[in-house]
């Protein structure tokens, strides 16, 4: 169904109540993501250190799990076109989430969480199929504030932060993340059959379920070689392919080392621990609907990109001053902290949400599945190495990986003001296995 048009002064609130069809189904039930996976996911790492893993193997698990990712990432798309949007959807929900916590809730050593990183690889195969879901019957317009929806929606988890905190106060790190990972298992399934049960099939994704019918996945994955022409001729497109990179790799790093920094670094205790990302995530929802779609109102998306950029890496470089544990923390520690928090929560917000918007606006509507594919397929292989880049840096201090991240930042910020590339509108072509590559 299509979705009304929006006006650029349209609040987030007014947006999310209009939403009709898929992108409704999609956004109102991704608040069970923070009920289930957002709550868990933060302190992943902090979980292996307690098993007994040191900094290194975390990193080269991040990196594993991230070249899994680009395995299933290429096959993401015929998957999508060949089941449909809403089946892959819910198949790979369960082999990319569900089947991966019930491994990291009995685990005890590597060797169950290299599994685990592994099969956690399928969710990339939903990358695809859930954005399409997500997007394809939305009108342009809509598809910035869409994104934004999709992020307060899963920062409502730091409303249950408070649980996690108590949980971790009275059983240990260990055993509280061991429950929350079968919690997550059980909300994550109740999620995906909501979903299911919500949605329908695409418009897009019904004529592609036609065309790819009789085919095998082999003749599908030749047709790739003209959606690599689709992805690397148009300006456009490489721009927004490098933008996220960029915050793929930041996002690897953060996501890794962020908890770890505070814990071991800064010295705070574990029972504090998820009020971190409980702020981070308040603050987000609280920019989201006040300062962000006032920056986004517009289809051009530089001006807010570059912002966001900056922000971010003001963000991560106050981390590098912020002080070690000597026996104490000072009041003027949790301080610094507090403006990290606030600079990472505007940061992360913006980038995140265009980068994603990027992607999805230079993208040709009617090659979604496998240029999407592709372009996630790329992204994951030019993040993938920091993960064990930033395990190697951790090793050495604490500091370094942030460090990493503030020059990758730098370059997005240098990137965006010099190579911008204004979206402009694309009408859907017909198209065959062997595409024709768009040009700049």
């Amino acid at each position: 169904m299509n979705q009304p048009a929006s006006s650029p002064d349209e609040s987030l609130w007014r947006s999310l109540v209009t939403l009709q069809g898929n992108p409704r189904a999609s956004v109102w039930t991704e608040p069970l993501w923070g009920l289930s996976m957002a709550l868990v996911l933060p302190y992943l790492s902090v979980f292996m250190a307690a098993v007994g893993l040191h900094d290194g193997q975390i990193g080269l698990l991040a990196t594993i799990g991230m070249i899994s990712q680009v395995l299933f990432a290429v096959l993401g798309g015929v998957i999508t076109d060949k089941l449909g949007r809403r089946l892959t959807t819910a198949w790979f929900d369960v082999i990319g989430w569900v089947i991966p916590c019930l491994i990291w809730m009995v685990a005890q050593n590597f060797w169950l969480f290299l599994v685990a990183a592994i099969v956690n690889g399928a969710r990339q195969v939903t990358t695809y199929s859930w954005d399409s879901l997500l997007i394809e019957d939305a009108p342009r317009e809509k598809v910035p504030r869409i994104y934004a929806l999709v992020r307060v929606a899963a920062d409502c988890s730091a409303l249950f932060a408070p649980i996690a905190a108590i949980m971790v106060a009275r059983l240990g790190m260990e055993h509280a993340v061991r429950i929350l990972m079968a919690n997550a298992a059980v909300v994550m399934t109740i999620k995906i059959v909501w979903l299911y049960w919500w949605s329908t099939e695409t418009a897009r994704g019904l004529i592609r379920l036609e065309e790819t019918k009789g085919e095998s996945l082999n003749s599908l994955l030749r047709g790739y070689r003209g959606a690599l022409g689709l992805l690397v001729r148009n300006r456009g497109r490489r721009l927004a392919l490098l933008i996220a990179a960029i915050v793929a790799a930041v996002f690897l790093v953060n996501e890794t080392f962020w908890q770890l920094f505070v814990a071991e670094h800064v010295g705070v205790s574990d029972a504090l621990l998820p009020f971190f990302p409980m702020a981070r995530s308040l603050l987000s929802m609280l920019f989201f609907f006040t300062v962000i779609p006032r920056l986004v109102a517009r289809i051009d998306l530089k001006r807010p990109l570059l912002i966001g950029f900056l922000v971010y890496l003001a963000g991560q470089l106050l981390l590098l001053v912020v002080p070690g544990y000597h026996g104490g923390i000072s009041a003027s520690t949790f301080a610094l902290l507090g403006v990290c928090l606030l600079l990472d929560s505007f940061g992360i917000g913006m980038v995140f949400m265009l980068s994603e918007s990027l992607m999805a606006l230079h993208v040709d509507p009617a090659e979604r599945s496998r240029v999407m594919a592709l372009n996630r397929a790329t992204i994951l292989v030019a993040a993938a190495p920091f993960g064990w880049i930033g395990g190697l840096l951790s090793d050495h201090s604490r500091l370094w990986p942030f460090l990493m991240t503030a020059c990758l930042l730098a370059i997005g910020a240098l990137v965006t003001f010099l190579r911008w590339v204004p979206n402009e509108p694309q009408e859907p072509r017909a198209v065959s296995g062997d595409l024709s590559p768009a040009t700049s």
